[in-house]
């Protein structure tokens, strides 16, 4: 029978890996902000062969499935770096990699490729003018990106940004295919003692539902702060 009590005492049980789950999104959500930052900006200034490879790459992420990338890397990561010790005759030791480096070489990776088209959009929408009137005044490119493109284009990126960490975070569920250990992992090691699978599954979307709940609250907050500083703050081009 189904037993509702059991959906709420196993919570604390799954709650002890919820530390897990967040580190893994959190630390590829960095890492694909900063591999989107790249791939945007190579797009924007059009480099030639990068930007090719850069487009291809996109598109390969975004038209494969992040189950199968996760497998993908985590059997092909190994055999890769297996091929450079023997053409180099490297001793780099490649059942020493912890598990869940795979993982977040996986999610950073695909999340870069989505978060790169926001990223290239949100830089693209600042009125080139600003960049102009930065470098009038002296400031080098680097500067003007930093203090005056980045933070206009951040309050434009910042709703996709924030679906993109809410969408990492329900899909480190799928990383128990790389031998980590996460909520979900426990979840289904917890179930498997009593078979209560049902019960554990909706204690898992609980979890879920309140933890991407808050931090969608924390994201509206955090949009609506960084517009309203940015209609308090004087544009450069004015």
């Amino acid at each position: 029978m189904f037993d509702v009590k059991l959906i709420f005492t196993q919570i604390p049980n799954v709650l002890k890996y919820l530390p897990i789950t967040m580190e893994i999104a959190l630390v590829s959500f960095a890492g694909s902000l900063l591999i989107g930052f790249l791939v945007a900006i190579v797009e924007i200034r059009k480099v030639k062969i990068v930007s090719q490879i850069a487009r291809f790459y996109v598109a390969f992420t975004r038209g494969t499935p992040v189950l199968v990338q996760l497998y993908l890397t985590y059997y092909g990561l190994p055999m890769i770096l297996t091929a450079i010790n023997h053409a180099y005759g490297t001793t780099f030791n490649v059942n020493g990699i912890a598990p869940i480096v795979f993982a977040l070489i996986a999610l950073s990776l695909n999340e870069a490729a989505y978060s790169s088209e926001s990223i290239r959009a949100a830089i693209e929408s600042v009125d080139k003018g600003q960049m102009e009137a930065a470098l009038s005044i002296g400031m080098t490119t680097p500067q003007s990106l930093r203090r005056i493109i980045l933070p206009e284009a951040l309050v434009v990126a910042l709703p996709s940004l924030g679906n993109s960490l809410i969408g990492l975070i329900k899909g480190t569920s799928l990383v128990f295919v790389t031998a980590v250990v996460e909520m979900t992992a426990a979840g289904r090691l917890l179930a498997s003692r009593n078979f209560r699978y049902f019960e554990m599954y909706l204690t898992l979307a609980i979890i879920y539902f309140l933890v991407t709940s808050i931090l969608s609250r924390f994201l509206r907050w955090a949009e609506k702060r960084l517009r309203c500083n940015e209609r308090e703050a004087p544009h450069v081009a004015g």
